[in-house]
């Protein structure tokens, strides 16, 4: 399958072309599915992997094809696989996870993945984030075991507590949030408990935000100008977009 025009933007952009190769699959609730996979060379090519990495999956539909972002779950460079989680929905890259078995292959390109703990590390975690960006919370969560974390979740389903987020209940607080009126709940929640726990020293604090687009620009300007966390300590990457 051709990339179409949005392959070539990437080549453009030093994108990395790689094949995964289904090794199995894990129904871990009715709407959430994991597939493990080979990896096609990609760890050994970067080096191994950082908390959040995360690739393009090409998918095709109607003869085109369409790109969607997954981060890496579990990653062994060793072993050259990790696995891709899908929360499952009506569309393209759904229909084909549901659908994948033992030895089925898709197309990936690594183009734009970047991270880096701030120095020194974080002594307390914020972690704001919802379904699509579950695995990258909890790639964060093992990057920094130990380490005190208020987590807000945004869930449009009744299965939260069934998600497999990897807290540890001495040093994790989970608050979940479910989604109303695009996002604004989450917003209102955040703002209203954020301050508090922050308290007036924010250096040692680190504040992750990954949710839809609007969510997710409102509250990380919220935290940079308004509670005066330091820039490095505040990361903020839109996931997706509310239609």
């Amino acid at each position: 399958m051709g990339h179409g025009w949005e392959g070539v933007v990437l080549k453009l952009f030093r994108g990395r072309d790689f094949t995964f190769t289904v090794t199995g699959t894990e129904r871990v609730t009715e709407d959430f599915l994991r597939i493990r996979v080979t990896d096609g060379g990609l760890l050994d090519a970067t080096g191994g992997a950082h908390p959040t990495m995360w690739v393009r999956v090409w998918f095709e539909r109607d003869g085109k094809p369409h790109q969607r972002a997954y981060t890496l779950v579990d990653p062994d460079p060793a072993a050259g696989t990790f696995s891709l989680e899908f929360a499952l929905h009506d569309g393209t890259a759904s229909d084909w996870a549901r659908a994948a078995k033992p030895g089925d292959t898709v197309d990936a390109t690594l183009q734009g993945t970047r991270f880096t703990l701030p120095e020194p590390r974080p002594a307390r975690l914020f972690l704001i984030g919802d379904m699509a960006s579950l695995p990258a919370i909890n790639s964060l969560l093992d990057a920094l075991p130990g380490t005190p974390a208020t987590i807000w979740f945004e869930t449009a389903h009744d299965q939260a507590g069934e998600l497999p987020l990897r807290l540890d209940p001495a040093h994790h607080t989970l608050r979940t949030v479910p989604r109303h009126d695009a996002g604004a709940r989450l917003v209102s929640e955040v703002k209203a408990a954020l301050p508090g726990l922050l308290g007036s020293d924010t250096s040692d604090a680190y504040v992750w935000i990954a949710c839809d687009t609007a969510t997710t620009r409102t509250l990380g300007a919220y935290a940079r100008k308004e509670l005066a966390v330091p820039r490095d300590r505040v990361d903020a990457l839109g996931y997706w977009r509310a239609g």
